[in-house]
């Protein structure tokens, strides 16, 4: 009976656990959310120190989004990210030993990147200085102005 129940699917107890952590959308904002299946992941080996380790494995990971390409974001978010970031998004880590952790933080990198060109930007409401602001300013340009008045007396 429980390798029926195996065959169908159930993972049992540590795959259903292993697999909520594998999450199939990446949250960008509040209405923006994308496929992991979007995101396309290159490796290769890291530069710099690190003996064998570095010498054989590809822990350098790079992430790249296809903005023209994305399902999930709408034609104004697509020119949006386009006018701000160009039609690929990159990220690249190479900063941890392990390929596992640099394609985190790739793919968090690229999220960051997606999330700023997507933001709109608040539009400027001008202001006007208070009357007691404008009295402030000009009472201490007439005390600067005396003393240099004085000054030029004095010479």
């Amino acid at each position: 009976m429980a390798a029926e129940s195996r065959s169908n699917g159930d993972t049992g107890k540590a795959g259903a656990a292993s697999n909520r952590h594998r999450k199939r959308r990446l949250r960008v904002t509040r209405s923006v959310s994308i496929p992991r299946s979007e995101i396309e992941l290159r490796f290769s080996r890291s530069s710099g120190p690190g003996g064998q380790h570095a010498q054989k494995s590809d822990t350098r990971v790079e992430a790249s989004f296809d903005v023209e390409g994305s399902s999930a974001l709408t034609e104004a978010q697509k020119r949006r990210v386009l006018a701000r970031a160009g039609p690929v998004i990159r990220a690249i880590a190479q900063d941890e030993r392990s390929q596992w952790r640099n394609r985190e933080l790739a793919t968090e990198r690229l999220i960051e990147a997606l999330r700023e060109s997507l933001a709109v930007p608040r539009k400027r409401r001008p202001t006007k200085p208070s009357r007691a602001a404008v009295e402030r300013r000009l009472e201490q340009k007439r005390r600067r102005s005396e003393l240099k008045r004085r000054r030029r007396e004095l010479d």
